[in-house]
């Protein structure tokens, strides 16, 4: 076995790994971070406003958005004393596909906009990590550019009106050896995100006032963004007569809205199974009783997910809603969840009360926005060291044996 990695290394020591590929020299401004919220204030210092504001916001009032984080506030993890611990199992594997640690990446659309490298930058840091990325539909990056990049990789697929061009899609991603597919059920109409209305949010940004304005005041990011090539969703730009080479002129919601079905319901994962035999989980579960009909329908596995308090405001938190989720799914399906992960606690909680691995987005968003593939290396180097050391600190050996008895829940206050 080799010897212990500096924590900071791109992923954690844990039992069976041996080495780890070097990505990007990591500018000191990005080693000077030592956690996510030190790469949220950089991606924000080095973005203009309105891109910020679309990793970072949310729906209407916040409410769930707010709440995703609590959540994790409302545990107390229990150490437990002189076990030994010199080395930790980090591994998952989920529907197949092996993660060093029990952590994905989420899909999140139009990547580029907020670095040049986009999803090519994603897919790299996650194929170095050992970490499943899955690519969104509304990626900046083709599916068949991402596919060619080492490492294990699911596809998101929003279930759009045109049914030829989501054929399409899946076909393409079975072709470039996506081995799972995600369908996201909780976007069937666009949520309330006022701050992307109020900042007038356009793909690619419209070339205004306030986005000179804004490039003078952030100028690495508006370099990249007069250099690069034009930004394009890159999967559906020339996918039928609705979006074909429209998109660029309509703001993101009204483009959205244009291809979302309002009248999606669960016979689509019986019409995806005509064409695709490979796992399908679905993205967006937040009641029990929808687990019950994803395993009638052939469902793999579920994400416990409110969009990230993006679509409904005022739903309940994706954390409160896993121990009922995983009750009704048993053993025989697999459960993630994905929402407010900001910390490796985080992870070790929703492990505990049953998640096989927890997927993030933001986290590695603002990564990527605060320094391209290197910020995304430190993204999930700073989360993959946090697993390590803070299951060591509570002398678990293996991440598969966190449970209920490693929680306790948070005294109340006042």
């Amino acid at each position: 076995m080799a010897a212990r990695k500096d924590p900071a290394a791109p992923a954690p020591v844990a039992a069976g790994i041996e080495s780890v590929e070097t990505g990007p020299a990591m500018p000191r401004r990005l080693g000077r971070c030592l956690n996510l919220d030190d790469l949220r204030r950089l991606a924000r210092r080095r973005m203009p406003r309105a891109l910020f504001d679309y990793i970072d916001g949310g729906a209407e009032d916040l409410v769930t958005l707010t709440d995703n984080r609590r959540a994790f506030d409302g545990y107390r993890l229990v150490p437990k004393m002189l076990r030994d611990v010199g080395r930790v199992e980090t591994a998952r594997t989920v529907l197949n596909t092996r993660s060093r640690l029990p952590l994905m990446l989420s899909p999140t659309a139009m990547s580029r906009l907020f670095h040049c490298q986009g999803e090519r930058a994603v897919a790299r840091a996650a194929g170095r990590a050992g970490l499943p990325y899955t690519l969104s539909t509304l990626s900046t990056v083709s599916i068949e550019d991402i596919g060619a990049i080492p490492g294990p990789k699911w596809f998101q697929l929003y279930v759009y009106k045109d049914r030829d061009l989501v054929q399409g899609l899946v076909e393409r991603a079975r072709a470039a050896g996506f081995s799972a597919l995600v369908v996201t059920a909780d976007a069937h109409i666009a949520g309330n995100r006022e701050l992307d209305l109020r900042n007038g949010l356009t793909v690619p940004p419209r070339i205004g006032p306030g986005l000179v304005w804004q490039g003078l005041r952030h100028p690495a990011w508006s370099w990249d963004f007069v250099t690069s090539a034009p930004i394009t969703t890159a999967n559906v730009a020339g996918g039928g007569p609705t979006l074909g080479g429209r998109a660029g002129s309509l703001s993101l919601l009204s483009y959205l809205n244009q291809q979302l079905d309002e009248t999606l319901d669960w016979g689509a994962i019986a019409w995806l199974r005509r064409f695709w035999d490979g796992p399908i989980l679905v993205k967006g579960i937040m009641d029990p009783a929808d687990v019950a009909r994803a395993r009638a329908h052939g469902c793999a596995g579920v994400v416990v997910s409110n969009h990230g308090g993006r679509q409904l405001d005022s739903a309940p938190s994706a954390l409160q809603m896993l121990p009922e989720i995983r009750a009704e799914a048993g053993q025989d399906m697999a459960v993630l969840i994905d929402g407010g992960v900001r910390r490796g606690t985080d992870v070790l909680k929703a492990v505990a009360l049953g998640a096989d691995a927890v997927m993030v987005g933001r986290p590695y968003l603002y990564g990527l926005g605060a320094g391209g593939e290197a910020g995304v290396d430190r993204a999930l180097a700073i989360l993959g060291a946090e697993i390590v050391r803070d299951l060591q600190l509570m002398g678990v050996a293996d991440v598969a044996q966190l449970g209920l008895d490693d929680l306790r829940p948070a005294p109340a206050v006042g």
